[in-house]
């Protein structure tokens, strides 16, 4: 393995222990699940760049399309859930309740 390959998984496994374990608040979880969405870009970019074809130059695109669409939907979901509940912990959120 690479150092590059090592230094991207290693930074997606990071963000995915921040997702696991730190789940207090949830501008934590979208910050973690943004850190994993960057480092599967630019590992695909690479990726993409080391083999020289063309047929796998769209896919960090699409990618970073769809991050961008996770990121808007999170923040319009911690926004209605800080205004509903005054708080953005992932404790005081019960699903019962709505």
């Amino acid at each position: 393995m690479t150092p590059t390959h090592f230094a991207f998984s290693s930074a997606f496994i990071l963000g995915l222990t921040g997702l696991a374990f730190h789940r207090t608040h949830l501008l934590s979880a979208l910050l973690c699940l943004e850190g994993m969405m960057l480092s599967l870009f630019i590992a695909l970019s690479l990726w993409s760049l080391q083999l020289n074809s063309t047929n796998f130059s769209a896919a960090p695109m699409l990618l970073l399309a769809f991050s961008a669409c996770e990121a808007s939907a999170g923040l319009a979901l911690l926004v209605a859930t800080s205004r509903t509940h005054g708080t953005d912990r992932l404790q005081s959120l019960n699903l019962l309740q709505c």
